[in-house]
């Protein structure tokens, strides 16, 4: 049997009706930039997440940027990060010439370790970028009072979302509890467009405004520019069109992902370590393990059809990009090591029953001597 690491092809076949009637529409109407399915999903995501404003955008980079801008993060300034996150807040950061801070993670859910975050801040420090990583939540309710009992109150906080679409913290919805939030709507992420797209998240009316501004040349009116350095970033409305349909379908997509993320923590656990268990508000939008001989094992997985990926390989300050970049670097002990033990198993809406049997099979028959082994 062959299981592809994703597909999200299978989601979108269930949904076909609808999305086939909302691109016909968009096609029907003749408006495909700035029209009234932008407005309308933007309404419909900040209300799913509790928030006052959606400012829909490019792609989730372009969000990360925009995002950073509006915080009035400019160049030299500081913006504390992890460094195991995928390169692209440290993307963002390069864009605008900002310092990227590198702090460690908690070794067990490979989440920022909060209280090195805190202590990480200089009065160079303008924000911290926290990311929900692998579907799972930080709490960032929790980290602003650190903040704040530590005399940072200048310090703003940015949600990553890009892999945690409806996940939750003591109940509420990430994406509206920082100061700014970003997200992506790549095609495999847990709310996914049939193509690029992103989208900001806040409550705070001015940092909705600057993010509509920064989207678009800066304009305040057509061809009236007012906002340094905006650029063109700009969801379409087949995009936006197809998110709404998907959305009204998130909280069942997101169940069927705890649920199969279920199994595989029941079937694989006495192997390798479940870095993600689907617990505490995740979504699990990836199910990431461990293991010493995890090239060993990825080998025999994939010997016997099932796929598998690292999320993620090589640490942002250690990509051959970065050395140009001007960087500072706290500590990353648990980050570093996590890098050559992690890897990812198939997670998602559409793997069915005998997808998942097969996978438990292959642990119990192939791999279960690597559980004994350690």
């Amino acid at each position: 049997m062959e299981v592809p690491f994703n597909s999200p092809g299978r989601e979108n076949a269930e949904l076909r009706k609808g999305i086939d009637n909302a691109i016909s529409g968009v096609l029907e109407r003749g408006c495909y930039l700035g029209g009234d399915e932008v407005a309308a999903f933007e309404r419909e995501f900040a209300e799913f997440c509790g928030s006052r404003h959606c400012v829909a955008v490019g792609n989730g980079t372009d969000a990360l940027e925009i995002g950073l801008r509006a915080l009035g993060v400019g160049v030299g300034d500081e913006v504390i990060t992890v460094a195991n996150a995928g390169g692209y807040t440290t993307t963002a950061c390069a864009l605008i010439g900002a310092v990227p801070v590198y702090v460690d993670v908690n070794p067990d859910n490979l989440l920022m370790d909060m209280t090195q975050a805190v202590q990480a801040v200089s009065e160079e420090t303008r924000a911290i970028v926290i990311t929900h990583l692998y579907g799972q939540t930080v709490d960032v309710m929790k980290l602003r009072r650190m903040l704040d009992e530590a005399g940072a109150y200048h310090v703003r906080i940015l949600e990553d979302c890009a892999q945690a679409h409806g996940a939750t913290v003591d109940g509420r919805t990430v994406g509206a509890l920082g100061d700014i939030s970003t997200f992506s709507f790549y095609p495999t992420k847990n709310l996914g467009a049939l193509g690029d797209a992103g989208a900001l998240v806040t409550s705070d009316d001015e940092l909705a405004d600057r993010c509509r501004r920064l989207r678009q040349y800066g304009w305040l009116s057509k061809y009236h520019s007012v906002e340094p350095l905006g650029r063109n970033s700009r969801m379409d409305e087949i995009q936006a069109a197809v998110l709404r349909v998907k959305l009204r379908r998130l909280p069942v997509l997101n169940w069927q992902r705890i649920k199969v993320a279920g199994e595989l923590e029941r079937m694989v656990s006495g192997v390798v370590d479940v870095m993600t268990p689907p617990a505490n508000g995740s979504v699990a939008h990836l199910f990431v393990v461990a293991h010493e001989k995890r090239d060993e094992i990825r080998s025999l997985l994939a010997k016997h059809g099932i796929a598998t990926d690292i999320h993620y390989p090589v640490l942002d300050p250690d990509q051959k990009s970065m050395r140009h970049i001007l960087h500072r670097t706290v500590d990353l002990t648990h980050a570093r090591r996590a890098c050559g033990r992690i890897f990812s198993l198939p997670c998602y809406a559409g793997l069915d029953d005998k997808e998942l049997e097969y996978i438990g099979k292959v642990f119990a028959l192939h791999l279960i001597r690597f559980g004994r082994e350690r």
